[in-house]
């Protein structure tokens, strides 16, 4: 069945279809745009639960009404995500163990060989997210990541190198990451957008949303030479404070960025009142709507997103209120990347 026949049978006023993302009838045989699920919280330095991130995505999404009064016809892109691997997830589990058991005992000797070992195993998950993203960019489709923590995106930036000879990082986060290796780990999520700004590709950097982070990290600014440009929280409330719109804000923060644009979010960029149980929550950040107020406006800009990842959603134990926000965020993603790449049409304001 092919997705024209896919939408032709589906009740769009109807409830979403169980199992599947956004509850679309979609299929990844049939989906212009792939979501891959990667359950991976190996680094995380704080709190646990960003591996169960694209299992509750995957269900809280399917309560989702489908229309977009900017996008009416969003739906009929054609959304799927694949099946969460199960296999990363235990894999991330058994090295998370044994990180926790070195640092009760701190023995050196024993903490050198479990860096090794998690080097060598997050090395391994970016050969794979690599060769995922490729398989499907290869086939004239789009791709979203779905973490688990923030150093998934890696292999995904990998893989876009090898198809764009440059392009810029919107990065929406609470943190730098910039840091040169956390706890010994050369693939930390604090460390992504280090490694990431080794590639020559990536041309731009520009980071919203910061709120915390390391004297390291600053100096890794100062030494980008206008290739780093972050836009630090408390500026951004001193502008709102001042009279700025954030409309207008929104466009002196992209402006810079190249015709082609990678979005990574991390959901602790959100005010902690969105994604109260994220792995490392920081007082702050930005409200929803300027979120996605901030996606479109790329989208509308001109520039294409060539791709983009949300990580570090992790489900609470009482009720699902951050898969709730980040299913939404998704959909944000969804929408506004078609929108970019003129497969869907945004309607006249």
């Amino acid at each position: 069945m092919t997705s024209e026949e896919q939408a032709a049978t589906f009740d769009v006023n109807g409830p979403g279809l169980p199992g599947q993302l956004f509850g679309l009838p979609f299929t990844p045989e049939t989906a212009q745009l792939i979501i891959i699920p990667v359950p991976w919280e190996a680094t995380v330095s704080y709190r646990r639960g960003t591996a169960k991130g694209p299992a509750a995505i995957l269900k809280a999404s399917q309560q989702i009404d489908f229309f977009v009064r900017e996008i009416p016809e969003a739906w009929k892109m054609g959304i799927s995500m694949l099946p969460v691997p199960i296999e990363i997830e235990l894999e991330s589990n058994r090295l998370r163990t044994l990180v926790e058991q070195f640092h009760s005992n701190k023995n050196n000797e024993e903490g050198a060989l479990i860096s090794s070992k998690m080097n060598e195993a997050t090395e391994n998950l970016n050969i794979y997210v690599k060769k995922t993203v490729q398989n499907y960019l290869n086939e004239g489709r789009l791709v979203g990541l779905l973490g688990g923590d923030h150093s998934t995106s890696l292999g995904f930036i990998r893989a876009l190198s090898e198809k764009h000879d440059r392009f810029g990082i919107l990065q929406i986060d609470a943190h730098a990451d910039l840091r040169k290796a956390y706890q010994g780990f050369t693939y930390s999520h604090g460390s992504v957008m280090y490694n990431a700004m080794k590639i020559p590709a990536v041309t731009r950097l520009i980071q919203v949303g910061i709120r915390d982070v390391c004297e390291e990290e600053v100096q890794m600014m100062k030494r980008g030479m206008g290739r780093v440009k972050t836009f630090f929280d408390d500026d951004l409330k001193m502008q709102i404070s001042n009279g700025k719109s954030w409309a207008s804000m929104c466009e002196g923060m992209i402006k810079e960025l190249p015709e082609k644009v990678y979005i990574s979010f991390d959901i602790d960029g959100l005010d902690p009142k969105l994604c109260p149980n994220t792995g490392t929550p920081v007082p702050g950040g930005l409200e929803f709507y300027q979120a996605q107020a901030l996606i479109k406006t790329i989208a509308t800009s001109g520039r294409r997103i060539i791709g983009f990842d949300l990580s570090e959603v992790a489900p609470g134990d009482q009720d699902d209120w951050d898969a709730n926000v980040g299913s939404r965020i998704l959909w944000q993603l969804c929408n506004w990347t078609g929108v970019s790449n003129r497969i869907l049409t945004a309607a006249a304001q």
